[in-house]
Formats: structure tokens, sequence, C-alpha cells
């Protein structure tokens, strides 16, 4: 590719030594499993975005998993949340026995709209579970109103929000608990999969520890039930810490990115950009191409050596998986449009000012009037 979606490769060439050492520590450390690096990659996590506990899990998923555990989540509860987030929170609710409510999302921010989650709780809802979507903050003042107006906890799925804020404070923060992946292609990722929970809650954290490791208070005895074996690894925590330092940077650049593609594609009249928002990370950068253009256009960027993705192209209802378990098909139809437009560009912290415009010339030029498809 002339400009590739993602190149992971970059990032490591770029902190090799730092990288190389934290592998060398960790085979020479003869703690393997739940360490050092663990224990302290928790501290630092949940210190950087405003937490006061973290736990180290397998994946995001996970984290989603053993949060809606740990808050009592359970048979026939109702949790609201957005259905055009690739469906990571669906699955974990259906594990579980419970059942996902779908409310639709803001047209600008492309996160939970707080008016229709107020409009879909029932005496069955127990949890609001919002998506910072792509790097965008959802707002999270108007949904913790409609969470304390209904006495109900929100938990937030923060796995593409790393260092974003709302209104200045950070997004993982504000709820019972914050859910979070380190998945490698994420603004904070490891070289393997990992993820974390981050709570202000010392009794919540400590469940949550428990249910990592199949429900025990101590080795051999199990308090509680339905834990499962979903550890951070040791080596991907040490990978984690080493590139903690740079996220401010990484985040400083992705902003910067987002900010060229913006001056350099604000006028074209079939291109809709992201909202603008000091509290975004941009952790994809996505556009939505209007009037049925976007096979065409991805397409010609394809052709133009410009890798793109779709980010999601199905809501939950519309997964054949989540059908059979029962999900319903409530109507959100500002998620549904978006589904049919949104197309991700290149946007990693290693793109330089050339490659971005690149990207924003071929964008231009397959949008440009004698392109149009009719």
């Amino acid at each position: 590719m002339l400009v590739p979606f993602g190149d992971p490769l970059r990032q490591y060439n770029a902190i090799q030594s730092e990288i190389d050492a934290a592998a060398s520590n960790f085979f020479h450390s003869g703690s393997y499993m739940l360490g050092p690096q663990v224990h302290a990659f928790e501290r630092e996590w949940a210190a950087a975005i405003g937490g006061a506990h973290g736990v180290g899990v397998g994946n995001g998923t996970d984290a989603l998993l053993l949060a809606l555990r740990a808050a009592g989540i359970g048979l026939g509860d109702e949790v609201i949340t957005p259905p055009n987030a690739a469906g990571y929170t669906a699955f974990a609710l259906r594990t579980i026995g419970a059942c996902p409510v779908y409310a639709d999302v803001d047209p600008d921010r492309w996160t939970l709209d707080p008016v229709d989650v107020a409009r879909r709780i029932t005496p069955r809802t127990k949890l609001i579970v919002p998506v910072h979507l792509y790097g965008c903050p959802a707002d999270l003042s108007a949904l913790s109103a409609v969470a304390a107006d209904h006495r109900l906890p929100i938990i937030e799925d923060c796995a593409q929000a790393h260092a974003a804020t709302w209104q200045g404070r950070p997004v993982g923060s504000w709820g019972l608990a914050s859910c979070w992946s380190f998945y490698p292609t994420k603004n904070l990722g490891a070289l393997g999969d990992g993820g974390a929970v981050v709570t202000g809650d010392a009794e919540f954290a400590q469940r949550v520890r428990q249910l990592r490791q199949y429900g025990w208070d101590e080795k051999y005895h199990a308090v509680l039930p339905f834990g499962g074996n979903s550890r951070l690894d040791e080596l991907q925590a040490a990978f984690l810490r080493a590139k903690l330092p740079h996220l401010p940077r990484w985040t400083a650049r992705r902003r910067a990115i987002a900010a060229r593609y913006h001056a350099a594609l604000q006028d074209i009249p079939d291109l809709r950009l992201p909202i603008e928002d000091a509290g975004h990370v941009y952790h994809l950068y996505v556009v939505r191409v209007l009037r049925g253009r976007r096979a065409a256009i991805q397409a010609a960027l394809t052709q133009a050596g410009i890798g793109t993705a779709i980010h999601y192209p199905l809501l939950d209802q519309e997964q054949p998986a989540l059908q059979q378990v029962g999900v319903t098909a409530e109507a959100t139809p500002v998620a549904a449009k978006l589904a049919r437009e949104i197309l991700s560009l290149p946007c990693f912290p290693e793109l330089s000012d050339d490659e971005v415009d690149t990207v924003a010339q071929a964008l231009r030029a397959a949008l440009s009037p004698d392109q149009s498809v009719h």
C-alpha cells in the first residue's frame, strides 16, 4: 500500500530499545504470572485515568464480562448500550444471560444519545454501558444525570478511548467502573492481548480480581461463582509499562493528524467529518460518505493504494449470532444510517504529514464531481 491503514511495526521500530529491554527484564525476572509488572501497571494505568484501583485481565471483552459479573448483572437483566460498536458488550451480556437493550446514538458524536437512553429504561434495566466510540467521549454529563435519576450505575467501555476526556476529566473515571482493551492497534496497545478494569470502589475491584482467577479469595478456595481464567500476561504488562510514557505524545500526534484531515477535507459536499472535540483521541478517523457512494469511494482509494476499513458494517441487531439468542431489533435509525456511510481512514501516530496529505488528496479526487456515482 502507498499508505497503509495501520502499521504497528513502525511503533515498535521507534521504541525498539525500550520494548526489547522490557522483554529482557521479564525473561530474567523469574516471575511470569500476576507478578510485579502486572501489579505496577495496574497502579500506573489507574492513576493515569483518574481511578483508584486497576485490575489487569486477559483482553477487553473479558474486562466487560468480569465487570458485568462484579456488578451483579445476571439472567434477564436489561443493560442499555449502543448498537454500533461491533457487539462486544452484547456478546458479554448474552454470555451471562442478560439482555442488551439498544439506544440510538447522537448524530454528531455517534455515541449513546442520553435522551434515547432515558426512553429505553424499564423496571428491568440494571445498568448503562456507554461506548466511547473511535476515541470520541460520550456525553457523560447527560448520561450520568439520566443514570442518577433512575439510580442506575454506569460502566464505561473505553476500549478505544485511552487518554480521552469529557469536559477535562478522563473518561473511565465517571462511572462505577471502566473497561479497557490493550489490543495491539489501540492507542495504548500491547504486543498481544490485554485488558483492564478500573474502578474507584475497592470492593468492586476485589470482586473483579477474584473473578479473573476462578473466584478465589486464596489459592484453590473459590468464594465467587462464575469465576474464570483471565489474567493480564506479565510480559504484556511489561510492554504496556514501557509504552505508557509515550501515550501523551502519541495522543497529540493523533489529534494533529485529525486536524490536518479536517483542514484538507472540510469543504467536500458528499463528505461529513467526525466531530471536533477537545477530548477526542481519534483511535480511528471515521468519515461519512453520503449519497450511497461509500463502496465506490473505498474501491477508488484501494486502487490509489490507500488502506481503509469500515468500523462497523453491521449493527448488533443485524448480527446473526445475536439474532439466534433472541436479541431484539429495536429501531435505531441514526445508527443504521451511519453504518451505511462510515469509512475509516489511516490514523496512527507514525503517519507522516505527507501520507496524511496523500490520503486527503486521493479522497478529494475520488469524490470530485466528475467521479460522481449516480
